[in-house]
Parts: structure tokens; sequence; C-alpha cells
């Protein structure tokens, strides 16, 4: 009889406030902060400092393997939110509704740039793979595929007022692209490292850039007029003095700016009102800027002169030197020549108390400031700081959801309600079902660590060798012991519950018992623990396991051996061999019969505590197995490695039951409930995640066929064909190319289509022989084929082409034969009679056209088709066009006439409308503030001057 498992599955990840690899960005209301938590996104409430929402994919729209990083973020002018991943795929929400509205694949590396347009509706992505997408925000589609840089592309921005799109990349080259006719019209060199961010300014009049050169480049943007020509900014020379040759020329060099800091330049953005510039470096500062006015800017231009006159005349022969500056008698006047040092001026430098991985300006300012600023840190934390006239101060600080490091070990208590987390600095007790931080204790540097029994207390080992004691209720540390002369690498709790014992890298294995104890001056006792019993061993003690009868204690040495001893007389029993690196975890089943190693070697084997022999050795992960745990009373075990997988096994079968992903970073712990119905693991990546056990069973020999199928579904890019054809030439200047790419999905759309055109072929042979049987007097009753779920073959058809996603929609057609793409045109004329379908009809139409136009000039039975299909189609589109034309007119009339007969604005609702909601939330800021003082200066009256009595 086959075995059937019950399948355990992930339930919840906690612990991760925001994660490096992404920037962090503002909604349009300037209320919340998006930061990317690894695979998730944090929607955080500002002012109150709480995660609001969490926007996640939903498993089952998730491709098959571990799920992947956001590294990229944008937000629209409205709800939405863009989201770039690892694989390349990008995610439009709704911020409002917490729903993924639609999935875009169509790089092949990760998303390193986002950037929406102003008004929301176009979308453009740069990747890792060198490429530029343009996105219809709208429509939910791939327009075009920018190809030409060489490099990674880093930063990217729209110039709205010319519809152009400037790209910057790793190959150390800026690129100007035309949207309308989709090539690059300008290249500029210039720069000696990669670039790494861009920018522009609200009013489009400079943009910035930054790379790990010494210093900041400006360019003044050049704006395109209606007969074609440019005119540069009012701030440079006129129209007149521009040669020939700089038709082509959107970006003009302004000058540059030398930075204070020698790290590269991660960041540079201005703020919505254009009055600041920020730039980060890949360090713990960031350099602000003040963009000053027209006026301002002029005035600084003419003090500078007269400085430079006057410093000429009092030192005869000499040349002014500074850089960018020629001409300077002719200058003066009322219109000097404006430099870029006379725009900018260095305002402030804020500074961080770890390294800052990306930084975001509110867009909306507060009363007697001049901006808001977040920051994301390296080390799991946001921070806010105001930015004033004439200082910087830190405003608040989101830091108690997650530790500042890695998560080094994970203890359940006895009835699974409590989770305590150890790290570099403190100490978290958790709820494990919400993932809610109930508890922060600052403490050392914890590597292990227990609960006492009856879950009031904890026990910590550290790395400077102390025994910190937790009071689980109160949260505070209630007593500390000097317990090794090295690091306590393990802890394990005696069978009784009356002690437990310690392992330290001082070679010693040391006896505690529980002791409650009264300090003096203190009114309650408290737990603490004195030494009982030592065994000193030959090397550092880096594992210790009781056995849960009471009977043994093994011990994982550092010369990668384990040695069992009798837990009442310490006499040594049994020394297991096998391990070509020294073991760093284990575990002993609860009947006593098994013992599990994990080792650096990668290895886990199997060991029978009665003989001390091995039973199996098993290569278990890609890299060291970092911990090990059995399902109580069951010899089934869980494995976690630094390969950042969690694996189940069958101690007695020897057999991998489930392979669960889901960390980003190396797993350092595991720790499993009483009742093996959830695990909760640690990891590098900051994370806490708990996987539950479901009530759905599972074969191991199915497992084992869907792990062969994923081996060879992984890479559908990378065929036989294609993995030993000639590798992909490299892109010319400025190429275009297909904006979607060759997934799963689209192939079996493709196969659907063709699946449903097969049926319907075979539904009309059928329905056309039971005419002919009618015509000979053969009556019979027809019945339609039951899988066609009652629809005509053309509805059938139609039917599976519109399940298809409209940005796989080029993909899938790409796919299908010519004969099958021939059928598929003939229904088209039939279908473009529902008025809601023209739309999908007309593409189609364009695309197979595109696709098969050799084939289907070349095939004489086509043309008719064709000739009837452009007359029809266009028709029908002409239609539609017109109707919404009437539509659109008819709402402008109406607004023109309610605007005429009441006083009410109709023009820029939707400023108005957020004008208001603004203003109603400063008012509802404003009394909050006002009731807190009141607190304040009642608890302050208080203090001050005793009870109050009524």
């Amino acid at each position: 009889m086959v075995k059937a498992y019950l399948r355990y599955e992930p339930a919840a990840s906690f612990g991760v406030i925001v994660s490096g690899e992404s920037n962090i960005v503002y909604d349009s209301s300037g209320k919340h902060l998006l930061a990317a938590a690894l695979e998730k996104i944090g929607i955080w409430h500002v002012r109150q400092g709480l995660c609001t929402k969490t926007l996640a994919p939903l498993p089952s729209s998730d491709s098959k393997g571990p799920s992947l990083a956001v590294t990229s973020m944008a937000s629209s002018s409205s709800s939405q939110i863009a989201s770039g991943y690892a694989e390349g795929s990008i995610r439009i929400w709704d911020s409002e509704k917490g729903i993924c509205e639609t999935t875009l694949n169509g790089h092949k590396g990760a998303v390193t740039a986002l950037r929406y347009n102003k008004l929301g509706s176009l979308l453009a992505s740069g990747s890792k793979d060198n490429d530029i997408i343009l996105w219809d925000a709208v429509g939910e589609t791939g327009l075009f595929r920018l190809r030409g840089h060489r490099d990674q592309v880093t930063d990217l921005v729209f110039l709205d007022f010319d519809k152009k799109l400037v790209t910057a990349s790793k190959d150390k080259f800026l690129r100007v692209w035309d949207l309308d006719t989709q090539h690059c019209m300008q290249i500029i060199s210039g720069h000696h490292t990669e670039i790494w961010s861009i920018d522009i300014d609200p009013e489009e009049r400079f943009l910035v850039t930054g790379s790990a050169d010494p210093e900041l480049r400006f360019y003044a943007i050049k704006h395109e007029l209606a007969d074609g020509q440019l005119i540069a900014n009012k701030n440079e020379t006129d129209v007149k003095d521009l040669p020939a040759e700089n038709k082509w020329e959107v970006l003009k060099s302004f000058g540059e700016i030398q930075r204070q800091s020698k790290d590269r330049v991660a960041t540079v953005r201005f703020n919505k009102s254009g009055n600041l510039l920020a730039c980060q470096v890949a360090g713990k500062t960031v350099e602000i800027f003040r963009v000053l006015d027209e006026s301002e800017s002029k005035r600084k231009a003419k003090r500078r002169i007269s400085r430079k006159k006057e410093k000429k005349s009092s030192k005869q022969g000499l040349e002014a030197t500074e850089k960018g500056e020629t001409n300077i008698g002719a200058e003066g006047g009322n219109n000097p020549v404006v430099t870029v040092l006379d725009i900018f001026k260095l305002h402030q430098t804020l500074r961080a108390g770890k390294k800052i991985s990306s930084i975001s300006f509110s867009p909306v300012a507060s009363k007697n400031l001049l901006a808001t600023l977040a920051l994301s840190l390296n080390n799991n934390l946001l921070e806010f700081h105001a930015i004033e006239s004439n200082s910087t101060s830190k405003l608040s600080a989101i830091e108690l959801q997650g530790h500042r490091a890695d998560v080094r070990s994970v203890t359940l208590s006895s009835d699974n309600t409590l989770l305590m987390s150890t790290s570099h600095s403190a100490i978290k007790i958790w709820n494990p079902t919400t993932g809610s931080c109930l508890r922060t204790i600052d403490s050392g540097y914890g590597l292990c660590g227990l609960f006492v029994p009856g879950n009031k207390y904890a026990v910590v080992g550290t790395k400077g060798g102390t025994l910190e004691f937790i009071d689980v209720r109160s949260g505070t540390c209630v007593d500390v012991v000097e317990a090794h002369g090295g690091s306590v690498q393990s802890i394990a709790l005696t069978p009784d519950g009356t002690g437990f014992l310690t392992g330290s890298a001082d070679h010693d294995i040391k006896f505690w018992e529980f002791q409650m104890v009264q300090k003096s001056g203190e009114g309650s006792k408290h737990l603490t623990a004195s030494p009982t019993s030592s065994l000193k061993m030959n090397d550092d003690v880096l594992v210790v396991a009781a056995s849960p009868d009471g009977k043994f204690i093994a011990v994982a040495l550092l010369d990668s051996t384990v040695k069992v001893y009798y837990m009442d007389s310490l006499k040594f029993f049994l020394s297991l061999y096998g391990h070509k690196l020294p073991v760093l975890c284990m575990d002993i089943s609860s009947d006593g019969d098994l013992l599990v190693s994990g080792s650096a070697d990668k290895n886990v084997k199997i060991w029978g505590l009665d003989f001390g022999d091995c039973h199996k050795s098993l290569f278990a992960h890609a890299d060291s197995v970092m911990g090990v745990k059995f399902v109580r009373n069951t010899h089934y075990f869980f494995t976690v490695g630094k390969d950042r997988l969690v694996k189940y096994w069958d101690a007695d079968k020897f057999e991998l039951l489930l392979t669960l992903e889901g960390h980003h970073a190396e797993v350092w712990c595991l720790a499993m409930s009483n009742r093996g119905d959830f695990i909760v693991t640690g990891s590098h990546d900051r994370s806490i995640r708990r996987w539950d056990r479901t009530d759905e069973p599972f074969f191991i020999e199915e497992e084992k066929e869907k792990r062969l199928e994923e081996m060879f579904e992984s890479d559908i890019d990378n065929a036989f064909e294609n993995k030993y054809g000639s590798k992909e030439e490299i892109p010319e200047e400025g190429a275009v190319a297909l904006a979607g790419k060759k997934t799963q999905e689209t192939l079996t759309a493709t196969d659907s289509i063709i699946e449903a055109l097969d049926m319907a072929d075979a539904e009309l042979k059928r329905i056309t022989e039971h005419e002919e049987d009618k015509t000979k007097g053969r009556v019979s009753e027809f019945r339609s084929n039951i899988l066609m779920l009652g629809l005509s073959p053309s509805d059938y058809v139609l039917r599976a082409l519109s399940s298809v996603h409209t940005n796989d929609l080029e993909q899938t057609l790409m796919a299908l034969p010519f004969s099958d793409a021939l059928d598929l045109l003939s229904y088209l004329e039939s279908w473009a009679s529902a008025i809601d379908k023209v739309e999908l009809v007309g593409r189609v139409a364009v695309l197979l056209v595109q696709l098969h136009h050799h084939q289907l000039v070349s095939t004489v039975s086509a043309r008719p088709l064709i000739t009837r299909l452009s007359d029809s189609l266009a028709a029908k589109v002409k239609e539609r066009k017109d109707i919404m034309g009437f539509n659109l007119a008819g709402m402008d009339h109406s607004t023109q006439f309610m605007s005429s007969r009441s006083d009410a604005v109709f023009r820029d609702k939707k400023t108005k409308l957020l004008e208001i909601r603004a203003h109603n939330d400063k008012r509802t800021e404003e009394r909050e503030d006002t009731k807190q003082e009141k607190k304040r200066k009642k608890k302050q009256k208080k203090s001050d001057g005793g009870h109050v009595w009524s």
C-alpha cells in the first residue's frame, strides 16, 4: 500500500520592515510609504508607524519555484503601484483595494528601474537584460522594447512635455528616446564610470545624473516647438544662437557640482515642488541642495561677477580659473549668464547611523518644513527626517517589527503560543500565529535559546559566553550569568525540565539547575541557574542534544565527530565518525532510536543510537546544513541550509518528501511545534517564516514527477535549439523589438487556442453532416459536443481567445502555426459584429497579418478573406471610434452646461478634490495634535502638583 503524507505550505512571513534590494516610494497622497519586504510590499502609515496593508502575490498566480524579491517600485498619480521582480516580471497593484490588477512579462533579467509618466498612462521599465520596455498601464499590455544599451539599465525618466524618455546605464551612456518614432535620437557620453541614477525637476528644466565620478552632472533640457524646432532653456542662449546640428540635441551639458562624499551616487531625486535636490550616496550620507529660483540665481550670478571683477582689478595679470566661465567682461548688465553653481547650492548634509539603501521625498510638505525625507537603511529600518531651513532632524523611525541583523535562533514555547528569536543585539518575543512582535529586549549576541518549563522565563546563550535570563511577561533581562570562557554555541533542556546543559567554544559542557533567588533590595524572586557538573572535551563544542528518555547526551565537536555519553554517569558510550566537515546541527527522535546530524559537508546522516551505526548518508543541501528537527513521535524530520531551502525527510525510508522554497538568503535556524502542525525558520534575510501542515495529502512518486517536470520547464528560453544555437547578436543602435516574452503561460494559451480550433472544426463537420442527413430524409436529433459547454463553434473559439491575458496575446499568436492562424482569421469577420469585441478582433487581425504577411499574400484562398475582413473591420472600428467621440463630446458639453449654470468648479476636478481632502486631513491632524498636547499638559500638571481632586 502506498503511503500518503500531509503537505506543509508557507503560511506567514514576518520580521522584515524593508529589504535593501528595492527602492522606497511614497504614494500620491503622502500619507503612506511603500517599502519592499522581500517578495511583499508593505504600505506603512507614516504618522502611525503601522503597516496598514501588505501586497503579496497569491500562491496560485506565482510561477513554479521560489517567491522572488521585489527589486524596484514606482507609484503613479492615482492609486496604482508598479513593482518589478527579480525574474523580470512586473505587477500592477491597486493600493486602495490591495489587489494585483495584472502581471506583465517581458524582461529576462531583474527589473532595475520603473517610472510612470505624469498622467500615469505609461510605464517605463529598465532591466538587467539591458532593455527598456514601454507599457500601456491602462490597456495592461506592452507597447515596444527599446534596445541599444550595452549594460544593465539603472534609471530612466520621462520628458512628458516632448514625449521623450531618457535612460541611464552601467555602460556610462545616457540615451534620449523619441516615443513617437520609437528611436534613439541622442547619445550622451562624458561619464567616466557607471551612471547609477538620473532625475529631472518638475518643470523639466534640468536633468541631473549621479555616478561614481566625484561630481554631479547637470544638463539643460531643450523643449520642442510645434514646428519641430528646439528651444533652449530660458537661462541659456537664445534660439538664434543654436547651430544647425543642434536640431536633435535634447540635452545640453549645463555644468558640474563637486560632491563632498567619495562614495558612488546611489540616488538623485528632486522633491515635488522642485526646490530641493537630494543626492544619496552608497554610504551613510545624503547631500541636500537648494534649487534657487530665477531671480535668486540671477542675483547670485551678479554678485559672483562683481566679485570676479574686483578680484581681477586688484590682481592685475591674473585670470579667473573657475570652470565653465568665459567672457567675464561681456557678462554683467541686467542679464548675466547663470551657471549651475548659481542655481544649485549645498543646503545640508544628512547623516544616518547605518548605510542608506534608498530615499524618497514626501509629495506633501508639512508646515514650517521644506520637505520630509524617508530613508530605508540596510539594517531593516525606516527613518523619517524633517528638512528645515537651517537644519535636519529625525522625526520618527519604524524599527520594532524586525531585527537589525540575521535571525540566529528561533525557539517555540511548550504550548506553541510564543516564539523567541535572537539576533546580534536584541531578543524578540512574537506571536507565531499573527506575526506581531510582543516584546523587544536588548541583549548580547544571542546564538541559542530555550523557554523554561512554564513559559514564564527564557534563557539565551550569547557569543560573549554569558547566559541571559529573560522574564517573558515583563520583557526584561532579570539576570546575566558568566557561564563560559567562549561563546555559548548550543543549549538543550534536560528531559526532566529541572535544568539544561550548554556547549561552548571553550571545550566545556556544563550542566545547570534552575533556581529562584531574591536579590537584596528586590521584593520578588526571579529565575537563575547554577552549574552542577561539567564535562571537558578535546575540541570546540558546536552542538549538544539530550535524548528524550534522559539516557544519553550527544556532543558534536569541531573535529567533525559526534560523541555520545551516558547522562547520569557522564561515561563515554559511542563515537560517530563519517562527516568530513564539522557537524552544525543534530537532533534525537522522540523514541531515542535515531540521531540525525547535519554538517557543513552538505550531508545529513541518520545514526542508530543502539550500536552507533550509520543507517544512511543523504546529500541534503547544496550548501551547509544549518538546522535539523524531528517531528515529535515520528521519524520524519526537517532540515534547513545555506542554500535557502527547507526540506522534509522520512528517516525510515531515507527519502526526500518535500522541498519548501521561500527564503531569500541563508536559513540559519529551525523550530518545530510540539504537535508537528507547523515549523518556524529564521534567515539571513531577517525574515521569520511559518510553514503550516495542511490536510492535503501527497505521495512521494507524485512529488518526484513534479520535480522532474519543473526541471524541464524551468527555463523555456533555454530550449535545445536555443542553448546550442548561435547566440543572439548585440542589437543595433536604437533597435525596437516586441515587448513581451515567451513563458509557460503563453505556450499554454497557444495550446488552448489550437485545441479550441480543432474542436470547433470537428463540430462544424458534424453539423454539416447532420444537415446533409436532413436533406436526405434521415432525421435524427443533433447532440452537440458536451465539452463545448453549450457554445457554438465560433463562440467557443472566441472564449479561448478572450481568456488570453492582454500582455500575452502577441507571444501567444506568434507560436500559432500558419494553418491555425488562417482558421482563426476566418472567425474574425463574425466576431467583429459584437461591439465589445471590436478592439480584440482588430488587434488579433493586425498581429496575424504582420506575423504571416508573406504566407497570406502567396496563399490564393486567403486573399478574399483578407479583403472582406479589411472592409468590415475598418467600418466597425470607425463606428466604435465615432461612438466614443460622441460620448466624450456629450460629457464635455454636459460639464460646460453645468459649469455655466452653477458656481461649482468643474475644471481640474481631480486636483480640486485632492485639495479638499488634503485640507480635511490637515484639520484632522491638527485636532489630533491639539488633543495630544492637552493630554501632555494634563499629565505634566499632575506630575507637578500631584493628583487633582474634584
